[in-house]
């Protein structure tokens, strides 16, 4: 029930952008759709493993654990935790969000995951390389320097005001 408007607005979305294809008859929609096939293709195996890994999680790692770690009451060590982790997660939304709807349902807390996911999208070490590459090691240290402090505070700030006890 919870995927059901975003679904529904992902689906209105693209049945307008169908329909703007087929309007203009230029074989704009079937160019569009071998590319859209082509993208599932490659992103099927990744959701998948992906999803497998999010429920083996449940499944396998005892919700004690995980509370006592990552949980409402694991305070600062689960936030840092979480944001650590999040910075070492392999991988892009298809597998970071995932996993953490995977250990929230488990009993992770909001502020830990918060913290997780706030450290994915800002420290994201696996990107680390090609950033430097890219950018340098100048830009790339500036940049870490400037977002380190973020991923524990999202997370003390989410537990404060959304935890169970907030």
């Amino acid at each position: 029930m919870r995927m059901l408007v975003p679904t529904l607005i992902m689906g209105g979305i693209a049945l307008i952008l169908l329909a703007i294809g087929i309007s203009r008859g230029q074989g704009e929609t079937v160019a569009g759709l071998r590319v859209a096939g082509s993208m599932l293709w490659q992103i099927i195996p990744l959701l998948v493993f992906a999803f497998v890994m999010a429920g083996m999680i449940q499944v396998l790692i005892p919700q004690e654990l995980i509370a006592r770690w990552v949980g409402e009451s694991s305070g600062w060590r689960g936030i840092m935790l979480g944001s650590v982790a999040g910075g070492l997660a392999p991988g892009g939304p298809y597998v970071s969000l995932p996993l953490a709807a995977g250990l929230m349902r488990s009993g992770a807390g909001v502020g830990t995951m918060v913290a997780f996911l706030t450290g994915w999208s800002l420290w994201s070490l696996g990107r680390l390389p090609m950033e430097v590459g890219i950018l340098g090691w100048r830009l790339t240290l500036i940049r870490l320097a400037s977002v380190l402090v973020f991923p524990p505070l999202a997370g003390f700030i989410a537990q404060f005001f959304f935890g169970k006890s907030g």
